[in-house]
Order: structure tokens, then sequence, then C-alpha cells
């Protein structure tokens, strides 16, 4: 080899290792551009599950700082995996709410189920969110595998402040050690935000050191799309009763946003032609009821004026149609 070749490699070897070093650089630059070292940062996906209607969208807001699920008092509320993310110079906390777990009855249900059972294999803390009136032995199937995970369990007894007194958390505390016996238990409310902030410093200390998963000022993964259908959906699982609520599904068809404001265009997918004059009511007062008040919760959302169009249409037995929940962004 010539000595002109051995300096051109020598060259190139020497470039190659300044390039790597500006690379790792800038990569702890980016990482955490507080200017905190990527090797002193700790992140990590911490999962909600648990059977519907315990709070576990409440607790997900509540630990978030942020709505970012929709809560009503109805059972399955949560259709979606939704994430929302806490970030500090220190760390980042990805959480998962996840809908409740449930024996499906139809393939949206089945998909909602598959979100749960996700849950518990991608994980690195585990949140099984329970209440002070839930029969522990409801789902023991998915208990019992939660019972196996080898990463940490977070079990939350929520809704504390209906207890009257500190015996009866003391037999809830127990039944539930003799089921999850690796779990660390939080007795907590969520709505009163009591002992939130001790569960919220334990999953801190539980992180494992890691670089950002999402850029520092990421709230969520989901589209701002996604925000404005859950908020209708929401004023219709508010409004109305029975079937009506389950058997809607929204979707934003057009979403044209200037510096003040936003157009927006939904469609509202119902089953049957009975329960979509239901939605609109008479003289279509029903759908401008709920039109109103999901257009005041998206201006507070994207803060911004909004001009919100609802439409209706018939699709049916759209929960039991594989093409549609595919359309619809159930399956991928």
């Amino acid at each position: 080899m010539s000595d002109y070749n051995k300096e051109e490699r020598a060259n190139a070897e020497t470039e190659r290792l300044e390039t790597e070093k500006l690379f790792a650089d800038a990569t702890d630059r980016v990482a955490c551009p507080d200017d905190t070292p990527a090797k002193n940062h700790k992140a990590g996906f911490v999962n909600i599950v648990g059977n519907p209607n315990v709070g576990k969208s409440t607790l997900m807001n509540d630990l978030v700082g942020e709505r970012v699920s929709i809560i009503t008092s109805k059972a399955q509320t949560t259709r979606h995996r939704i994430t929302g993310i806490v970030n500090t110079p220190g760390y980042q906390i990805v959480f998962s709410d996840t809908p409740g777990v449930l024996k499906p009855n139809y393939k949206l249900q089945e998909s909602m189920l598959s979100y749960a059972q996700g849950a518990l294999t991608d994980a690195d803390i585990l949140l099984y969110v329970t209440d002070v009136v839930e029969d522990p032995t409801k789902n023991a199937d998915f208990v019992a595998r939660v019972a196996k995970e080898t990463i940490p369990v977070l079990l939350v007894i929520n809704k504390v402040d209906l207890l009257k007194n500190n015996g009866e958390l003391d037999v809830i505390v127990a039944r539930w050690k003799e089921i999850l016996p690796n779990a660390e238990i939080f007795p907590l409310s969520a709505k009163e935000h009591f002992n939130v902030d001790n569960l919220m410093a334990h999953i801190v200390e539980l992180l494992p050191p890691s670089p950002p998963y999402f850029g520092k000022d990421a709230l969520t993964d989901k589209p701002a799309r996604f925000f404005v259908t859950e908020i209708i959906r929401e004023k219709i699982l508010t409004n109305y009763e029975k079937e009506i609520p389950y058997s809607v599904e929204v979707i934003v068809e057009k979403f044209d946003e200037s510096e003040h404001s936003i157009h927006i265009m939904a469609t509202i997918f119902v089953e049957r032609d009975s329960q979509k004059g239901i939605l609109i009511g008479k003289g279509g007062s029903m759908l401008k009821k709920v039109g109103t008040a999901a257009r005041k919760d998206i201006e507070k959302f994207f803060d911004k004026s909004v001009y919100l169009e609802l439409h209706v249409k018939v699709e049916p037995n759209w929960r039991n149609r594989e093409n549609k929940l595919k359309a619809f962004g159930y399956i991928e």
C-alpha cells in the first residue's frame, strides 16, 4: 500500500471518529435539550389496565396533568389505547390508558380487549387499577396474567373517598395481597387527587435509564383529529342512554386549521335508521346540543375558535364488520 493511501485512510479514520463524537454529542443534546445528559435520563412505558369503570381514564388524566382521555360514568368509554406523555428535564413517562377488560360480544370489543392484553407485553411498569366496590374475582383470568408479570406491578385501589373507615380499606387491601402478592398497593382517589403524587413519585423511581422515546414537547402520539372524535363521542355518551352511545363511531372528514380558527366536518355513524332519528332529535335539537357542547370543548382543547359541522350516517352492523373496523382504526 502506498504512503499516500495509508495517509488517506488515516485521515478518513480520524474524520470518522470526529464525526461519531459530534453525532454522540448531538444525540445527547437532542434527546435532552434541557442539558440533562442522556446517560442520566430516565424513560419508560407505564400501561394502565383494569376492568371497566374503575377510574382508569380519570387517573391517567390526573397523572398526565392534561385531559387526554374522555371520562363519563358509563362503562366502556375508552375504545382505543390512548397515550399521554409526561416530560421533565430528567425523565419522560409514556402513560397508556387502555379499554376496560371485558368478555367480547362483538368484533369491536375483541379489538378493545386486544389493546388491554397488548398492554401486558410492552410495559416497563404496569398499573392495575381496581376500586373499593369491585369484585376482585371479576375477569380472574386476566388478573392471573397480571400476577405472573415480572415487571413492577402497582396495584391502584381507586375511589377510597367512598369508604366510611380505614377498616373497610384494610379488608380490601388484604384481599388483593392474596390475589397479587408481588404488587405494591396504592390506595387513592383519582377524582380527589388523594395519594396520586405518591404514586407518581414511585413511578419515577422505577423508571429505567433511557433517552426519551418522543420529543420533549410531546403530550401524546395521537393526531389532532383523534381528540376531536373523542370529544364528540364523549358528548354523545353524556347525552344519550341505552344502546345509542355504544353504536356510534365518529370520523373527522375535514380539519382545516388556520392561525386563529379550525373548520371541522365530522360524520357520526350509527347502525340503524332508528338510532339516526334519536341522535338527530326533533328538528335537529339533540344533534345541535351535542355539537354546541363538543365545539366548546374543542375550542378549549386547541385554544382556537371552531366551526363544527356534524352529519349522521347509517352503517349497518359496523361493530361486527372487519372492513369497517379497519377503516375506523380499530384493526391494523
